[in-house]
């Protein structure tokens, strides 16, 4: 029972992970992680505003596609 329940979390746990890797949600994460390692006097920004900066330069970049709407 234990160790079809262990096998049951890293599974959850494997889902889980891929799934904020495909959605990019784990970006922010690694900004953070990035922006306290490289440069810790920095100010690192709340997620609204580095999803607002993300954004800015995905539209801002032709090579990055066309949004319509």
């Amino acid at each position: 029972m234990r160790s079809a329940l262990h096998r049951a979390v890293r599974a959850a746990r494997a889902v889980r992970w891929y799934v904020r890797e495909f959605t990019d949600e784990s970006a922010y994460d690694r900004y953070v992680a990035h922006v306290r390692k490289d440069r810790p006097d920095a100010c690192v920004p709340s997620r609204r505003a580095f999803e607002r900066m993300r954004t800015d330069r995905q539209e801002e970049d032709p090579r990055q596609g066309f949004r319509c709407c």
